[in-house]
């Protein structure tokens, strides 16, 4: 099952770009504490539990740019928590890459969405497990828009 994910962040770039997930209309820019060790965006076409797109990191080397639309593979599923409220992570990889979700890119992601936020004191973020293909797929079909 492929999924097309819009880009909303850079990878190495501390600039998160907020925009209407729905219209794909950029609002604005802020600086958060850390930066995004991969590109982040959101699957098109479905809600998550927070009410907004649900959130995909893309494990790759390319460069993707802020905008673009991608076609990737989930491969796993990472569990986070925002103010208790659920914002769970899809991992994702092009099919022609050979890239693995190993203990060390997800230390990355945690160590990232742990600090992330520093600069909010008001934002409380949990990770929590992480998940193979199997359950990111459920999740994603679950989160489907009709």
């Amino acid at each position: 099952m492929k999924i097309k994910v819009f880009i909303e962040n850079e990878a190495g770039s501390d600039q998160k770009n907020l925009f209407d997930e729905k219209a794909l209309k950029y609002i604005r820019s802020v600086t958060v504490s850390r930066n995004y060790p991969f590109p982040y965006g959101f699957v098109l076409d479905t809600t998550s539990g927070d009410g907004d797109n649900l959130d995909c990191f893309i494990l790759t080397n390319r460069k993707l740019k802020s905008e673009e639309v991608v076609e990737v593979e989930p491969i796993g599923l990472l569990e986070q928590f925002e103010n208790g409220t659920e914002d769970h992570n899809i991992i994702a990889v092009f099919d022609d890459e050979d890239i693995e979700f190993t203990d060390e890119i997800k230390g990355e992601l945690t160590e990232f969405i742990n600090g992330v936020f520093e600069h909010r004191k008001d934002m409380i973020v949990r990770v929590g497990i992480f998940f193979g293909a199997k359950e990111a797929m459920k999740l994603i079909e679950e989160s489907q828009d009709t």
